[in-house]
Formats: structure tokens, sequence, C-alpha cells
């Protein structure tokens, strides 16, 4: 019996479940959800973790960024994922100015988010900056999913969503950030578009799981946004991107059917009505 098969019987994933997976050399599937019918259909594959993402901000609001969106919208997200989650483990992002700056408010969002939502683990963007707010996390008991590399929260800092840590100096900062992550208690460490010789440089040196997001194949696991990799937004096609679905499409010709035979009287039909 493979470990797949094993770690697929698991009726709760919890971080220790993914600490597991690492240590055996098992992949971890992860994917983002915003409402409870995804939510529900993706913990039914058997995903392992389910990311409610500030990626809400684009694709449920049509923000161009993920700043605008609200702790309040956030924990609506969440509750609504929670709701149709048995198996996978839930973590939510903190939205920007939840937590920067300020590691009491970071302790007070996280504590809501953990409360109103019911979601397992809550993720933060940022290194050695961020270390107060995750240590302050941490002592309430709260699992902390770190995020290096490209960290979309800031990119009015960057002013680009190109590749992160090319040149020696910032290579040398993620690394120093991720063992930081690791030494803190975070669970786990999201990469963002980087170098795929970097992302596989820190799996081998961290004992927590490695996600990669544009981070090469030699990372723990992987995530992507829902909607991306399902078709439903087709504006954005950065390299790391896979398309399983072209949902956008589909979506469209289902509708025009539908109008199609409502113009034309095709719908309801004799079976249809009471």
């Amino acid at each position: 019996m493979s470990s797949s098969i094993s770690f697929r019987n698991v009726t709760k994933v919890t971080t220790h479940i993914l600490q597991e997976m690492k240590l055996k050399g098992e992949k971890i599937a992860m994917l983002t959800a915003y409402d409870y019918s995804f939510a529900r259909i993706l913990d039914s594959t058997g995903i392992d973790v389910i990311l409610v993402g500030d990626s809400a901000s684009n694709v449920m609001a049509g923000h161009t960024s993920t700043l605008p969106i609200t702790l309040n919208e956030m924990i609506y997200h969440a509750s609504s994922v929670v709701r149709g989650v048995k198996r996978a483990l839930v973590v939510v992002d903190l939205p920007f100015g939840t937590y920067q700056g300020n590691s009491k408010e970071a302790l007070n969002s996280s504590i809501r988010i953990m409360k109103e939502s019911g979601a397992d683990a809550v993720k933060l963007e940022g290194g050695k900056e961020i270390l107060e707010s995750v240590d302050r996390i941490l002592s309430a008991g709260i699992p902390v999913m770190g995020h290096l590399g490209l960290t979309p929260q800031s990119i009015h800092k960057f002013g680009t969503y190109v590749v992160r840590a090319t040149s020696e100096e910032e290579a040398a900062k993620l690394v120093d950030d991720a063992h930081l992550l690791e030494k803190s208690g975070c669970f786990s460490v999201v990469l963002e578009k980087i170098p795929a010789t970097l992302g596989s440089r820190v799996t081998k040196e961290l004992k927590i799981p490695i996600i990669g997001i544009g981070a090469g194949n030699h990372v723990d696991g992987q995530v992507l946004v829902l909607h991306d990799m399902l078709g439903i937004t087709t504006e954005f096609s950065p390299r790391f991107l896979r398309r399983y679905l072209n949902l956008s499409e589909e979506i469209r010709g289902a509708v025009n059917s539908y109008i199609n035979d409502v113009k034309t009287i095709d719908f309801p039909n004799e079976k249809e009505q009471y």
C-alpha cells in the first residue's frame, strides 16, 4: 500500500499530518476556496489543504489587488468554506492591515478568524519584519503558515509581480526568513514565484512543509487559485499556472443554451412543469 493511499484515508488533515506527509515524501495538494459550494466539492476529492485566500479580493470582488479586502469579508468567506469542509485543513489569510506593525492587532485579528469562522490556521506574508506578530499569534495556540517570495500584499513596495529572490542578497534574506519562521513555530511556509533552485534549497533545509506556487517541483506541495486552474478567470496566465478546465467557456455555452431554450419556449417542457 502506497503512502498516498494511507494519507487519503485520513479523516481530518491536521498540521501534524502535513508534517508526516513531508517526512514520508507525500506531496501536499492545496487549493483556494471562498464559498460553501466549491469548498464542499474540493473536500470531497480528498484535497489536503484549502486556503481561504485574500485572492478573494480579486476573483470574488473584482479588485485589482489583494489589498482592499477586509477582515470581516475574510471571516465571511472563511465561515462559508468551513461549513463545507470535513476533512481538509482550512487556512485563512490575514488580510492587509490586520497584522503588519502591530502584534496586538495581529493576535486580535487571528482570534476573530478562529472564533468566528472555525478555521484551523491563519497565514501571514513576510519574514523577520512580522516575527513579533507570528510569536504573539502562536502564543495563543493558533497555528501559523508563513508566506515568502512574491508577497502580493506588498505590491506597492515592490511595484511589480515579477519573480522574487533572483539576486543573491534577496535569496539569502528569503532563506534566513524561512529559518526564522520555522524557528518561531510556523507549521508550514508558502513560497511564491521564486527560482526553482531556491525553492528546492529551502525545502531541503527546513523540517516543516514548504508549499510552492511558482517555486518549482522540488517543494513539499503545491497551491493554485481555484478560479485560475479551473479557467473561470482567463486574464491571468503566469508561467506557473496550469489550467485543468476552461469553465468560463463551458459556462457561457450552458447559459447561451438556456437563453435559447427560454426564447424558443423549449424550456420548460411538459415534463418540467406541474
